[in-house]
């Protein structure tokens, strides 16, 4: 019997409530809600770290970033590193990534000061070997490929968010004929717009047309990788979308889709902190001052147009998705194609009197959609906890393929045989940012450096490299509006002990070996 197809689908900082089918009665997402009608939908299931580039390394190698070494968004993922799509092309798949993949962290394009001194280790590999994820290299054309791309023999690259326009997205554009003036290249806020929000310069409408959008080129290049089938072999399409991640920018005619009068408010947004951590407080006295990229608190007026623009670029991913699985149905190999969507991690978008991320592990952050359209597995809903640590082996099992050694996940094969058992009573979610980034990133707040937390059943406990600590119990308080962490003495050293065994189960690096070794 020939090998199923894999179509993975990820996004990029989106929560699991921001889906039609969690329940969320304002975001349209009709193709995605069609998939989950036919999948394994995971309610309960959380990022192994709530940051780019850590949790998609995670994601492709199936270890924890403190295991694989991508702990931050300032370093590239080693190429002696394995990977599923690495198995998947060895075992004769036709293997592609097309949009985000956030896996090189180049040197000379994005540079932080670590300290003074000679580095603890030094960079083995050959200068500018982690290029291919720097815009600059684009501008004129494209690039001499790598020979392979983490088990990817063909990458075709977005860089950036919102309007950027950057990497093979870039040259795609200029091909279809965009108007030059109307590309955002490199900025956050000051770039071309047609119109831009004077509460928040991140949420704007791009100066060029929905046809040549970032979710466009995703959309395109996945589909022409899956219907360019010359010959008979399985194929891999990890179709990566880059949005709705901040800026907020939706073009065209889906920057109008939702007014921002109508964005409902989370409940929790009224939240004053009064008993969260320190720092969180500090980041709370500042109401209504916008930051680049770390977490900071709107207004009701900047939250309400963030969600009406970050919906309306939900919707357009779920056009394309839909249109790819159109593509996939049209050659007739929808029920020979394991589908799997999620995120690479999450957005306070308000819980809390917040937006964006960085060092709070609430719901809103770490908690993603996840689904599995597997051949042969009903479709059906579980509590059963999960993370995205697992979807390595569980792709890998699905295809019938063999995990690799030291693999830190579990497959989540017996979930989609029988939806209401667990493999798993506890997820575990790290994050940690370099010690001289601490106080930048912070703006002086005091920002911690690293965060564990370990979620079960009924719980998450985390702590802080300040030593501040928050316990909530998920069943009573699923806003996580109480923290316990004063009151529960008991539950705290319990889970306290728990954090501490997981860790110690991930602490040991990998042994090396060689690429045929086995």
């Amino acid at each position: 019997m020939k090998r199923p197809n894999v179509l993975f689908i990820i996004t990029d900082q989106q929560r699991a409530d921001h889906v039609g089918f969690a329940g969320n009665e304002v975001v349209r997402t009709p193709n995605l809600d069609e998939l989950a009608e036919r999948s394994v939908v995971f309610d309960r299931a959380y990022v192994a770290n709530p940051i780019c580039a850590p949790n998609r390394s995670t994601i492709v190698t199936g270890r924890y970033p403190t295991a694989h070494g991508v702990v931050f968004n300032d370093r590239s993922l080693p190429l002696g590193c394995n990977t599923w799509p690495r198995v998947f092309r060895g075992a004769g798949y036709r293997t592609g990534l097309f949009g985000k993949a956030h896996l090189m962290l180049w040197r000379g394009a994005r540079r932080f000061d670590h300290g003074p001194g000679d580095p603890a280790l030094f960079d083995p590999y050959p200068t500018d070997w982690d290029r291919y994820e720097s815009a600059g290299i684009y501008v004129d054309g494209l690039p001499e490929p790598p020979v392979e791309f983490y088990g990817f023999e063909q990458a075709e690259f977005t860089l950036g968010h919102g309007a950027i326009i950057a990497g093979h997205h870039l040259r795609w554009a200029l091909e279809r004929g965009i108007d030059p003036a109307t590309i955002d290249g490199a900025t956050l806020v000051d770039g071309p717009a047609e119109y831009r929000s004077v509460h928040w310069a991140q949420v704007l409408k791009p100066a060029y047309g929905a046809e040549h959008h970032s979710t466009e080129f995703v959309t395109d290049r996945t589909i022409d990788f899956i219907e360019r089938s010359d010959d008979d072999r399985p194929w891999l399409a990890y179709a990566s979308f880059p949005d709705p991640h901040h800026p907020f920018a939706p073009p065209g005619e889906w920057f109008d889709r939702h007014a921002p009068a109508d964005m409902p408010l989370p409940q929790s947004f009224d939240d004053d902190l009064a008993g969260a951590p320190a720092f969180l407080r500090a980041i709370a006295a500042r109401p209504g001052r916008p930051a680049m990229l770390t977490p900071w608190r709107p207004t009701e007026d900047q939250l309400r147009e963030a969600l009406a623009a970050q919906y309306g670029t939900i919707e357009m991913i779920d056009a394309g998705i839909g249109r790819i699985l159109g593509a996939v149905d049209a050659l007739g190999q929808r029920d020979n194609t394991i589908v799997v969507f999620t995120s690479d991690h999450g957005d306070m978008m308000g819980d809390h009197g917040l937006l964006l991320k960085g060092m709070q592990h609430w719901e809103g952050t770490t908690r993603v959609p996840y689904l599995i359209d597997s051949p042969g597995h009903d479709a059906a809903r579980t509590s059963s906890l999960a993370s995205s640590v697992d979807l390595a082996q569980t792709v890998l099992e699905l295809a019938g393929l063999d995990p690799y050694r030291d693999m830190q996940g579990v497959s989540l094969r017996p979930v989609l045989d029988d939806p209401s058992t667990s493999v798993r009573d506890h997820v575990m979610i790290e994050e940690q940012v370099p010690e001289v980034m601490g106080a930048r990133a912070g703006n002086g707040i005091g920002l911690p450096t690293l965060a564990r937390s370990v979620v079960t059943d009924t719980t998450r406990f985390t702590r802080y490299s300040t030593g501040e600590t928050e316990l909530f119990d998920l069943a009573e308080d699923p806003h996580e509006l109480h923290d316990l962490s004063d009151e529960e003495p008991v539950r705290i050293a319990d889970m306290t002990t728990l954090l501490v065994d997981t860790m110690m189960e991930v602490a040991m690096p990998a042994p090396a070996g060689a690429a045929d070794d086995g």
